[in-house]
């Protein structure tokens, strides 16, 4: 038979092992891009044209060099130009969460744009700083509405973890690409891996749905 389900329950606790440092490095990366993601969104509508400028540009180049192209340069060229060097989970949460906060950067400065100016105009009237009314009245007010975004920002995160393997980060493709090496199963590890993907990904889905409709609902309560 093609599946052996006996290397399959041997299989299985190997792979659950790989499954918490994966969600990891998904939660720390996305963390780290919607916190980078709104500096870019803020310094984007900064009233200094360098920063404008400066700020644009490294969201474009970013955006347009490929993720894994990145992460070597993060885990292998870095460390030779500077005296710092970085862990393969370290350097996997800077690159998925730089890459992709220029992308949050862009859901979030459109959602700023979308709030009515008078939001602005009272928060001047009100003689209120820079700062307070980033925190107390834009932001608060921009990020409901884009829940749904981030929340699939978030599973795609998930689902370039295993871009990681390429610099030797522990996750779940990589723990399968092991276990094929030693036992020279293929069909089963990969299909495994699969479908922990799948639900995984389901279940992230399912309960950005919930947090959707709960602020949706929050304004008739």
């Amino acid at each position: 038979m093609l599946w052996n389900w006996d290397y399959v329950e041997e299989l299985m606790p190997i792979l659950m092992k790989a499954i918490p440092a994966t969600l990891l490095a998904t939660v720390c990366g996305f963390a780290l891009a919607a916190i980078v993601g709104m500096v870019f969104a803020m310094a984007i509508r900064s009233r200094s044209a360098i920063v404008r400028r400066t700020t644009k540009g490294i969201v474009d180049f970013i955006r347009k060099t490929p993720l894994l192209v990145q992460l070597f340069f993060l885990f292998y060229s870095l460390p030779m130009l500077t005296p710092f060097g970085m862990t393969a989970f370290v350097t996997g949460v800077i690159g998925l969460g730089l890459h992709y906060a220029t992308y949050l950067s862009e859901v979030y400065r459109s959602s700023i744009d979308a709030l009515p100016k008078g939001q602005w105009e009272a928060a001047t009237a009100l003689n209120l700083s820079k700062t307070k009314t980033w925190f107390s009245i834009v932001i608060p007010q921009a990020i409901p509405p884009i829940i749904p975004i981030m929340g699939n920002y978030l599973i795609v995160i998930f689902k370039e973890t295993p871009t990681l393997s390429a610099i030797t980060f522990i996750e779940l493709l990589l723990r399968a690409k092991n276990e094929v090496s030693k036992s020279y199963h293929v069909f089963e590890p990969y299909t495994i891996v699969g479908i922990i993907f799948i639900v995984i990904s389901l279940l992230m889905s399912f309960g950005i749905s919930r947090l959707e409709r709960r602020y949706l609902q929050r304004p008739s309560a």
